[in-house]
């Protein structure tokens, strides 16, 4: 009997390219906490769950741990859910309305504490998050005004903030990765400031460098992101996210690669 061949598959979209790169961030955590926010990364931690990090644990937000369909799997209650903050115990991926070189995120407001030009959501839960357990960011629309030289306000705390506040600040401080709709950046130099560490195909290293308001450090080999494999393309596209909800997130950009093998 020959062999059944299965029909080809689109191209990946930028947006499923970086659904795979907010995946990665979770890549060798272990049995800990995902707390995505936002679309894209949480199509990113369920295909995690699916595919090569089985032990992740997924919540609903409220006081249920949840499988990658959403079915109940145990119970979260909130006391227990600070424990793991407060533990290194939880990997968050936040947004971020600036970051700047070292890491720090503003989510507060825009311009002068005193008299902001814009009020944004408040420094929230951005300091505990960032002291106690890995954080990472995702951000959907990649620009100078998001990447800046200095955060007006600092909600998460960055490297360089971490380090002037001693060892209590920086015990469990780290920041995986950064995922934006151009590539992935890590803070993998000796002074941590951040890196490029992958473009999405079709980005130029020139592209980000106009797109940033600092200069990043950037290596002589800059590879592309991780191309989804077919079972991850057909997981994302027919079982976590059949409506489409990271295209509304990422705006389609040009991708030069072929569909996942």
């Amino acid at each position: 009997m020959s062999e059944v061949t299965r029909a080809p598959l689109l191209p990946p979209t930028r947006a499923e390219y970086c659904v795979i790169a907010c995946a990665e961030a979770w890549r060798g955590n272990g049995e800990v906490l995902a707390s995505p926010m936002g679309a894209v990364p949480s199509v990113g931690a369920r295909l995690a769950r699916r595919t090569f990090a089985p032990d992740l644990l997924l919540t609903d937000g409220e006081a249920m741990l949840v499988g990658p369909d959403g079915t109940p799997e145990g119970w979260l209650p909130y006391r227990q859910h600070l424990t793991m903050v407060t533990g290194g115990r939880r990997h968050v991926m936040m947004g971020a309305s600036q970051i700047d070189r070292f890491g720090n995120q503003n989510i507060s407001c825009i311009g002068d504490w005193e008299r902001p030009a814009r009020q944004l959501l408040g420094v929230r839960g951005a300091p505990v998050n960032t002291l106690n357990n890995p954080v990472s960011y995702w951000i959907p629309k990649h620009s100078r005004r998001v990447f800046v030289e200095k955060v007006d306000v600092i909600s998460g705390v960055g490297y360089d903030s971490a380090a002037a506040a001693g060892p209590t600040a920086t015990r469990y401080h780290r920041i995986p990765r950064v995922v934006s709709n151009l590539g992935v950046f890590d803070f993998a130099t000796p002074g941590r400031s951040m890196r490029l560490a992958s473009l999405h195909p079709g980005v130029t290293v020139e592209e980000v460098r106009e797109a940033t308001g600092f200069d990043l450090t950037v290596p002589d080999e800059v590879p592309h992101t991780r191309e989804p494999t077919r079972e991850e393309l057909e997981l994302i596209r027919e079982v976590i996210d059949p409506r489409g909800l990271r295209d509304r997130e990422v705006p389609a950009g040009k991708v030069e690669r072929g569909a996942g093998s």
